[in-house]
């Protein structure tokens, strides 16, 4: 049965592990009536800006940036950044007239829930990690729903308001079966040696990186092939051994498309803790090697990494240690059948395969409220 059509807006964004959540959630809208109006907001110069239209959807952009830890003058401005993003995130919600409002994280997430909710729009909150950042806890007085990925988070949200979703992911994961020689062939790699699939997340990881970089002749010699995601800042240091990487069972990229497919081909994963990603591996049921980033606020990746190395779920590598361990460890674990089945039924067990659909039921639920 077609739901009424609705209007909504979705902010948030910086990384794709905000990115990629929002767009589903947007599609599973869509799935249940393809009239809905959809604004995103995200916030200038931000990847968001590119992904969003590229997914098919419009987006309206706030000048915001995150505090630096370390002392900036750009500190400065964010105060005015704040007042001129609130300002103009209420013009975007008095213009789009939305029946619900959704936050997925990001910086231009604050400014505009809070526009939101002052206007009297019903919002939620889509809490992607284990651990709840300081926005999105003042945010938590002022919205209706919190979606969130993992059980305890009553420790920083009103019980009464709280959902366990999981996080969306991006629907061309839901089926694996039957793509690894698809994904083998498309990233030119051979289906008779065991891969090993690297991923820092969209903006790519330095750790990760220069462990591998470091480390290339000795993965090249080990009989495994490998899909390497370098991320946009680091590509342009290994952009000229892409090609001759390849000879070797070294397929080099700046940003996979299809993750489906690498996922599909991958036999080992090694990737950051970022929600998104440990969403995504649960779903896909691979094998990982968790280096949780030390660049995140409260350390929430080492949470969300040990939510899932608790359950034998998957393995954590530090980055302080990652230099000396990471890649023996990836190597080990490629070859090691047993263990990998053993983390793969593990991290299956975690998975929330219909977290898009779920939150797209919540949205209607606060829309009939308004």
């Amino acid at each position: 049965m077609q739901q009424p059509e609705i209007r909504v807006l979705i902010s948030g964004g910086g990384t794709g592990g905000h990115i990629f959540p929002a767009i589903a959630i947007a599609n599973a809208l869509k799935q249940l009536n393809e009239k809905n109006e959809i604004l995103f907001v995200g916030a200038y110069g931000r990847m968001e800006m590119e992904k969003v239209p590229a997914a098919g959807y419009k987006i309206e952009g706030l000048n915001i940036s995150g505090i630096q830890r370390k002392f900036s003058l750009s500190n400065l401005k964010l105060p005015f950044k704040i007042i001129q993003s609130v300002l103009k995130a209420r013009a975007i919600v008095r213009s789009f007239k939305p029946d619900v409002a959704v936050g997925v994280g990001g910086y231009a997430s604050g400014p505009l829930l809070y526009a939101a909710t002052a206007l009297d729009v019903p919002s939620l909150i889509q809490e992607q990690n284990s651990f709840a950042g300081i926005t999105n806890k003042i945010l938590a007085k002022r919205v209706q729903k919190i979606c969130v990925a993992y059980e305890g988070m009553e420790k920083y949200f009103p019980k009464e308001k709280i959902i366990l979703t999981g996080n969306p992911v991006r629907q061309d994961l839901l089926n694996l079966n039957g793509k690894k020689e698809e994904g083998l062939k498309s990233f030119g790699l051979d289906s008779s040696k065991p891969t090993l699939l690297v991923i820092g997340g969209s903006l790519g990881a330095r750790t990760i990186n220069e462990c591998i970089l470091d480390r290339m002749e000795k993965i090249s010699s080990a009989s495994v092939q490998m899909i390497w995601q370098t991320g946009k800042t680091f590509f342009p240091r290994v952009v000229e051994l892409k090609s001759e990487a390849l000879k070797k069972g070294i397929c080099i990229t700046e940003f996979i498309q299809r993750m489906d497919l690498a996922y599909a081909a991958a036999d080992v994963v090694v990737s950051r803790a970022g929600a998104s990603s440990v969403s995504e591996l649960s779903l896909a049921g691979k094998p990982s090697i968790l280096i949780p980033s030390p660049n995140v606020a409260e350390d929430h990746q080492t949470k969300n990494a040990m939510a899932l190395v608790n359950k034998n779920a998957a393995m954590l590598v530090k980055d302080s240690k990652a230099k000396e361990e990471l890649i023996d460890a990836a190597l080990q674990l490629v070859i090691n059948k047993e263990m990998q089945s053993l983390l793969s039924d593990e991290i299956k067990k975690l998975a929330m395969p219909d977290s898009a659909k779920k939150i797209a039921g919540i949205v209607y639920d606060l829309a009939k409220k308004k």
